[in-house]
């Protein structure tokens, strides 16, 4: 495709969003043929899930502009939520997802409010004794479904670890939530209604936590999170609403474990794609923190989310206009070869890496960047050094669920079978 002139509007006449798409991981052959056309594309009014009907957008697919949008919230405001599809009015601003400031400073600072350094320091200990836990376990049978086993187990178990979840409640919640992390793939026979009761049954799970956190605090994140007070613009004091605290624990549970799930699994199967880099890092006896970030710019966990225009702006060419809904395109940003050099090289000691998996910056970066990054780094540290070997024992599966729920597609199964290194023991204790 050539690319387009100044003043003309380059659009995307297919359906971006059509699940099928990513079917078998993203279609990066698409986006590098679209960034041809331009970094800022006018997309075709498809129906989706939530419009029927069908929806128009804009599509930003280049890096220096997705980054742009990301931190202009003046410009680029989140208050209609993060799926392409605006969010229904009432559920504005209960979110960090749906939120600008002065809302989105004051939800920021209560929340961190419960992250001390002192709880961010217990929690990077449970990271590492919940990803020993989870090795040990799959060591002994020496055949495992990783995505779910291993990938999904950590971050799940972690979050449980924030909220001071009980034993007894984790394989309920994470069944749970797993349900709703598959109900977006058309494939995977999940209605709409049942969907809706299982997240109406999180809810009220959530609801009864918070209830129990406020009338017998633990030593936790998530009864910090219930008492926390700050002072707000007009020197009053607040804390988060019931709600508030209830929506948290929602995007917890399901945005910060998918996510970070999709990093281990998809981050596991390309590094099963590139033996050299592999026993390189393995040989090195440490996960740097540069392969960290190269698993994620590859993995590019979320795949878009949505702004809305408050005002007429200029951006990669193309004129937008207020009230346009706009999507940032993160797997394409992350491979924009304007910022990245040789970008499909898969590259562990890559620096700079300015990829944009957390959100590209500014007032909405993403809060749990530091312990997924953490997560991330503990999983493959000790993977390598415990297993000498890890091979697929059948084709993975995917669950696609298209763009419009942010996360288009994660590894759904991904069997394998490993083989322990006899040292193994003393290396990771």
């Amino acid at each position: 495709m050539a690319g387009h002139n100044a003043g003309e509007v380059a659009e995307i006449a297919f359906d971006l969003t059509d699940p099928s798409l990513y079917r078998d991981g993203f279609p990066h052959d698409l986006f590098t043929e679209l960034r041809r056309r331009g970094p800022v594309l006018r997309h075709a009014t498809v129906p989706m899930a939530r419009a029927p009907q069908g929806f128009g957008f804009w599509a930003i697919i280049g890096h220096p502009e997705v980054q742009h949008a990301a931190r202009e919230w003046e410009t680029f405001s989140a208050v209609d939520g993060p799926r392409i599809v605006p969010t229904a009015a009432e559920n504005r601003g209960h979110t960090l997802t749906s939120a600008d400031p002065d809302a989105h400073t004051r939800l920021r600072k209560l929340v961190s409010a419960g992250f001390t350094p002192r709880m961010i320091g217990r929690l990077e200990e449970q990271i590492s004794l919940r990803t020993r836990a989870i090795l040990e376990e799959v060591a002994e049978r020496g055949t495992c479904d990783f995505v779910r086993d291993v990938a999904y187990a950590l971050p799940m178990h972690i979050i449980a670890d924030i909220v001071g979840m009980p034993d007894a409640d984790r394989a309920w919640v994470f069944s749970k939530t797993d349900i709703v992390m598959r109900s977006g793939d058309p494939r995977a026979g999940i209605s709409p209604e049942e969907r809706g009761v299982v997240e109406r049954e999180l809810f009220a799970y959530a609801q009864q936590l918070g209830d129990e956190k406020r009338r017998h605090p633990a030593d936790d994140v998530w009864s910090l999170l219930a008492v926390a007070e700050i002072d707000d613009e007009l020197g009053s004091r607040g804390r988060l609403t019931n709600l508030e605290l209830d929506m948290f624990f929602l995007i917890l549970s399901l945005a910060g474990s998918e996510t970070t799930r999709n990093v281990i699994s998809s981050g596991l199967r390309l590094l099963l794609d590139h033996d050299d880099e592999r026993e390189q890092l393995r040989d090195a006896g440490t996960f740097p923190d540069t392969a960290v970030d190269e698993l994620i710019r590859w993995t590019s966990p979320v795949t878009s989310f949505g702004r809305t225009m408050t005002h007429d702006a200029e951006l990669g060419g193309q004129h937008l206009e207020a009230g346009d809904r706009v999507t940032m395109w993160f797997p394409s940003a992350n491979f924009d070869d304007r910022v990245f050099d040789d970008p499909f090289r898969f590259d562990p000691m890559r620096s700079p890496n300015r990829h944009v998996s957390f959100g590209g910056g500014g007032v909405h970066y993403c809060l749990g960047a530091h312990l997924a990054r953490r997560e991330v780094k503990a999983m493959f540290e000790q993977l390598l050094a415990r297993f000498d070997k890890i091979e697929l024992t059948a084709e993975p599966t995917w669950i696609a669920a298209g763009p419009d729920a942010t996360v288009a597609l994660s590894l759904d199964r991904m069997p394998v079978r490993l083989h322990q290194r006899a040292s193994s023991a003393a290396v990771i204790r």
